[in-house]
C-alpha cells in the first residue's frame, strides 16, 4: 500500500510541501447528485420555492465554494483558481451537480472541485427542506483529473 501524503512518519497529520513541484496547469472535474420527490422536482422546474430559483442560487454557491476550499478543509493549500464552472440539472430522480476548476499551479484541484459539488447540492438541499424531507444527496466523486 502507498504511504498516506499528508502523515509523517508518525503517522501525524502534515501539510504536502509543494515546494519542488513544478507549475502546470491543472483540471479537476467533480459530479454529484440529489434524490428528490417527484412534487420537489416540479417546484424546481417550475420556480415555485420560496427561497428563490434554485438552480442559480445552488451554481452561485457551488462556485463560492471552491474559491474557499483552502478554509473549509484544513490541509489544502492555497491555490489561485483561473476558472471554476458548476452546473445544475434537474433529472427524473432529482438535480445533478457537475464541476470543473482549473488553475496553474504546483497542486490540483480536486478538492475545490468536489467541494464545489458538495456545497451545490447542500444548497439544493438547504432550499427545498421546507417541502421535502426525504432527500439524499449521494454520488459525489471526481470524475476527471487533469496536468499538462
Amino acid at each position: 500500500m502507498k504511504k498516506l501524503s499528508h502523515t509523517d512518519n508518525q503517522g501525524k497529520a502534515i501539510m504536502v510541501d509543494i515546494g519542488g513541484k513544478e507549475i502546470q496547469t491543472r483540471i479537476a472535474k467533480a459530479r454529484g447528485h440529489i434524490r428528490l420527490a417527484e412534487e420537489t422536482i416540479k417546484l424546481i422546474k417550475e420556480n415555485q420555492l420560496k427561497k428563490g430559483d434554485v438552480l442559480t442560487v445552488a451554481q452561485v454557491a457551488g462556485i463560492n465554494s471552491a474559491k474557499q476550499t483552502q478554509n473549509l478543509i484544513p490541509l489544502c493549500h492555497t491555490i489561485s483558481i483561473e476558472n471554476v464552472k458548476v452546473s445544475l440539472s434537474v433529472d427524473n430522480t432529482g438535480v445533478i451537480a457537475v464541476s470543473e476548476v482549473k488553475c496553474s499551479g504546483k497542486t490540483g484541484v480536486e478538492m475545490e472541485a468536489l467541494t464545489a459539488v458538495s456545497i451545490a447540492l447542500l444548497t439544493v438541499y438547504d432550499m427545498c427542506k421546507a417541502v421535502d424531507k426525504n432527500m439524499v444527496i449521494d454520488k459525489i466523486e471526481l470524475t476527471e483529473k487533469v496536468k499538462k
